[in-house]
């Protein structure tokens, strides 16, 4: 397989960046942390879960304003994502739960975070705070998936059969244009080498509840206010996204506000970073709620 490379601007945000391991309970192996800012009295620290065959990386574009904004930002690399170890038999999001946990009263002393996911992350983050409440202070979802509602069949095209660079960035371009971002100029020599680095280390390939109604089934059980974000032309929901909401508030969960950036697609993050920022300030604030 090709050895990707980092792409330059993750190179310049780990340079200001500590990064610690943490241990993934009863399973040999570690969790990947990275984080950026201080703390500060009053202030939950901002955790950044990732979306599928991703890493820290894919809150790229939005670390430096939330560490500017001042607040203090935590991306770990999900387990069997990224730089962290894949603990045995883990394969869905479910998996995440314990060693989230554990790395956060480790990290955190017990406090609690403010915490926004994307996509996979989004799924985590809120079985995580359903297993655990008082894990989490507020939660924003990202382009969550597990609604009960078919995610469109996209067409995405198989790479690690590749062997070389050109070939497999030819399929990577693709499968960001399918997916990820609605704007195909969004996809630019950083977001391909991102893309490229991330997917090459997924070895969660048997992912399944994406599928399901496990998010709404999960949020049932969750108390903390909850915050909402898709991007308009979502792939895995076009054409459906503003009927999303209705999904969200028949859970019966805290929820503070249902978000529609328009342009965007699956990928906020990247292709909307300063609308998706002023939702994220919008939805987590720096008070008690």
């Amino acid at each position: 397989m090709v050895e990707r490379a980092l792409p330059e601007a993750a190179h310049e945000l780990l340079a200001q960046a500590r990064r610690v391991r943490t241990a993934l309970g009863r399973s040999a192996g570690s969790m990947l942390w990275t984080q950026w800012g201080t703390c500060r009295a009053g202030v939950p620290p901002v955790v950044l879960l990732h979306g599928g065959s991703g890493s820290w990386m894919h809150w790229l574009r939005c670390i430096a304003p939330l560490v500017d904004s001042g607040r203090e930002v935590w991306a770990p690399d999900l387990p069997g994502c990224g730089d962290s170890d894949l603990p045995p038999g883990a394969r869905d999001a479910d998996d995440m739960v314990a060693p989230l946990h554990a790395g956060l009263r480790e990290l955190l002393a017990g406090g609690a975070c403010d915490l926004a996911g994307f996509s996979f992350g989004a799924l985590a983050g809120t079985l995580l705070e359903a297993a655990r409440p008082g894990t989490v202070r507020r939660l924003l979802l990202v382009g969550a998936p597990g609604l009960g509602v078919p995610p469109a069949r996209v067409p995405l095209r198989a790479w690690r059969h590749l062997a070389s660079e050109a070939a497999q960035d030819e399929v990577h371009r693709h499968n960001l244009a399918a997916l990820m971002l609605a704007d195909e100029r969004a996809i630019d020599e950083t977001a391909l080498r991102l893309h490229a680095w991330n997917v090459a280390r997924d070895r969660l390939q048997r992912r399944r509840l994406a599928g399901t109604d496990a998010l709404v089934r999960a949020l049932a059980r969750v108390t903390c206010p909850v915050s909402v974000v898709y991007g308009e032309n979502d792939a895995l929901y076009l054409g459906r996204v503003a009927s999303l909401e209705a999904r969200f508030r028949a859970t019966g969960c805290d929820l503070r506000g249902f978000i529609v950036i328009p342009g965007a697609g699956h990928w906020v993050a990247y292709e909307q970073p300063q609308a998706l920022v002023a939702a994220l300030g919008a939805a987590l604030g720096s008070s008690a709620p």
